[in-house]
């Protein structure tokens, strides 16, 4: 028999009304967070692009990159590790199209060398719109160690591969040496091509004549040197 209180009857409890559901706010799921990283990334490098090109490399300062992107400066160190990192960042995307682009249009029935050529000149002709970025970049790339000049690091062996298929391919044709590694051809390819740029960097010539006649008398006797 349960108790009274002194104070009167014991109030009976009557069923509980039911309780309101509370819309619940949907979390944003992995897909939405990634999105949201990718369109960060984009803007902190479309930023340091348009920074880069209108203040120079030197010139440029990772805050002011943040505040271009409309993101805080330690938001900028998540996605580049240093300026020099942003730098990578930006080139990146910009080789890499460059690059697809080149093999795309690639003159897939005319020899090595002027399929060579091709496509280190869609390469000079991309550092040629914007030459002092591009040779702050020339600078800076060798020994990048970031998380983007790794990125930098793999397109780059990416690319020796693409290259050592076109030596694989003149192979097929009769026209490179079956003794000859594609893969060290490639190698040897790429030192004389970035040869040419470091010319260039050093003030030695100018960017076309990077292109011609220095790379393309290097990529001659090279080719000279594979022939079967």
């Amino acid at each position: 028999m349960s108790k009274v209180s002194a104070g009167g009857a014991k109030r009976r409890k009557g069923p509980a009304s039911p309780a309101t559901p509370t819309p619940a706010t949907p979390a944003p799921g992995r897909g939405g967070r990634a999105q949201q990283k990718l369109d960060t990334r984009r803007r902190i490098r479309d930023a340091a692009w348009a920074l880069f090109t209108e203040l120079g490399y030197d010139g440029t300062t990772t805050k002011a990159v943040a505040e271009r992107a409309e993101v805080a400066t330690g938001t900028v160190f998540v996605h580049a590790r240093d300026k020099a990192d942003l730098l990578m960042l930006v080139m990146h995307d910009r080789i890499a199209t460059t690059v697809d682009a080149a093999f795309e249009a690639l003159p897939r029935k005319e020899p090595l060398l002027p399929q060579l050529l091709h496509v280190f000149q869609r390469l000079f002709a991309m550092y040629g719109e914007q030459p002092l970025v591009s040779q702050a970049f020339v600078k800076a790339f060798p020994g990048a160690s970031g998380p983007n000049g790794e990125r930098m690091n793999a397109l780059t062996f990416a690319f020796l591969h693409r290259i050592a298929a076109l030596v694989r391919d003149a192979q097929a044709r009769g026209e490179v040496g079956r003794d000859i590694d594609p893969l060290a051809a490639a190698h040897n390819v790429f030192a004389l091509y970035f040869a040419a740029l470091l010319s260039w960097l050093s003030g030695f010539v100018t960017l076309g004549v990077a292109l011609d006649p220095v790379l393309k008398n290097a990529l001659a006797l090279q080719h000279r040197g594979l022939r079967a």
